[in-house]
């Protein structure tokens, strides 16, 4: 058995380029940033929990699940204010689409779990948050769980 690396540069840079890729996004972080965001759209991308998934182990390597967040920004008071919630959902759902066109993580994990077979599915929800002396914004944060083949070896 061959364990596999877990290599959270590539997985994050096939989930950063899907959010570049849909151009809605003026930045695309790939850390949860301390300070406030630009003005318009922006994304960013984290580790949230790695861990073991036992149902989809074998009996001479583990399974990974690796959580990246997402949280999706916009200034609350962006005009007009109406359209504040309709960029973000628009914005959720092109990250979701193109998450769900490319499951596989660019070929390098065995799947994004779609519908929660091993735990907390493929979602986002929306709030609101500030940063220190700064803007209130409108935030969608996306739960994406990866399903990593064989990461750690097992002794026998």
């Amino acid at each position: 058995m061959i364990a596999v690396a877990l290599d959270l540069t590539t997985y994050r840079d096939v989930l950063t380029s899907h959010a570049q890729a849909t151009g809605l996004f003026g930045t695309v972080l790939s850390h949860e940033p301390v300070s406030a965001p630009d003005s318009g759209l922006t994304a960013a991308f984290w580790v949230s929990r790695i861990g073991p998934t036992p149902t989809g182990s074998g009996l001479t390597a583990t399974t990974a699940r690796l959580e990246i967040m997402a949280r999706v920004f916009e200034p609350a008071d962006t005009e007009p204010q109406d359209s504040v919630d309709m960029d973000l959902v628009g914005a959720v759902d092109a990250l979701l689409t193109a998450y769900s066109g490319d499951f596989e993580v660019g070929g390098n994990a065995r799947m994004i779990d779609l519908l929660g077979a091993y735990g907390t599915a493929l979602q986002a929800t929306f709030g609101y948050t500030s940063f220190a002396g700064g803007t209130t914004f409108r935030i969608a944060t996306l739960t994406i769980p990866l399903i990593i083949n064989d990461v750690w070896g097992q002794a026998a």
